[in-house]
């Protein structure tokens, strides 16, 4: 399966991306803002399992972000339990090289399209660090809004930070 942007192609993840994979993810710039699982050092093991365990996914919920076939980010949906079983949370990273290029804000909309035509869920949420508002600007880009602020709720790297919350609800039929 492929989702064709503007200069990029939201794919499946291939064993031939771990080394382009590896490249971007490498970079303390794209790991200050993501979840700690997102390893820093970020090895070519560690992409070689994470294209690992994206192969056969079914229903497709994480996209490689490809740029000439090869992968410069990556963008999915993180599916939890219980309450929250119709509530997705959207995660994604781009890397350096291609920050400003509007490819994340529109690889959102692609992502948030696709999800709520092909999955059965009705909103869609997102947690940035406060210290990251060019994610904040992405979410709004692509037509999420801030549902509110949990104030000093996470670690990173040794610090506190608040978590700004964007959500996306389904659109009535």
């Amino acid at each position: 399966m492929e989702i064709n942007g503007t200069g990029f192609v939201l794919r499946g993840w291939y064993l031939e991306d771990a080394i382009s994979l590896q490249q971007h993810a490498n970079n303390p710039n794209v790991t200050a803002c993501v979840l700690d699982r997102f390893p820093n050092p970020y090895t070519l093991n560690d992409a070689v399992i994470w294209v690992n365990s994206k192969q056969n996914q079914n229903p497709m919920v994480n996209f490689a972000i490809a740029v000439d076939n090869k992968v410069v980010g990556g963008i999915g949906l993180d599916f939890r339990t219980d309450v929250y079983r119709k509530t997705p949370l959207i995660g994604y990273w781009l890397g350096e090289d291609y920050w400003g290029r509007g490819i994340m804000p529109e690889a959102v909309k692609l992502v948030t399209q696709y999800a709520f035509n092909e999955l059965d869920i009705i909103c869609i949420l997102a947690f940035v660090l406060s210290k990251n508002p060019k994610s904040m600007r992405v979410l709004e880009k692509a037509g999420y809004t801030k549902q509110g602020i949990i104030k000093q709720s996470v670690i990173k790297a040794d610090e506190i930070y608040d978590e700004h919350v964007y959500g996306i609800n389904k659109p009535a039929l």
